[in-house]
């Protein structure tokens, strides 16, 4: 089946697309992608979180056809934080 994990930074996003077979994990998608010797600041265990079309999912959740998968990154501030911030200034 046809799989695409998607990871972005500020100034870099990348699309990968590969062929996995049925019943392969958003975890074995990821490893198979070379994303994590890309971009070796992924943390799976820790700080990124991942989802399927904008679904947040678990490592062990099974893919279906045409699936993306997304590497979230942490939030370095708080949205209501900055929208706060963006008010009080006017």
């Amino acid at each position: 089946m046809d799989i695409e994990v998607a990871y972005a930074k500020p100034e870099e996003q990348v699309i990968l697309v590969l062929k996995l077979p049925e019943c392969s994990s958003v975890e074995q998608a990821i490893k198979a992608s070379g994303v994590l010797a890309r971009f070796p600041e992924i943390d799976l265990s820790g700080s990124n979180k991942v989802g399927i079309f904008g679904n947040v999912c678990g490592m062990d959740q099974v893919l279906k056809q045409a699936d993306r998968i997304e590497i979230y990154r942490p939030l370095l501030i708080d949205p209501k934080d900055a929208r706060r911030r963006r008010a009080a200034r006017g």
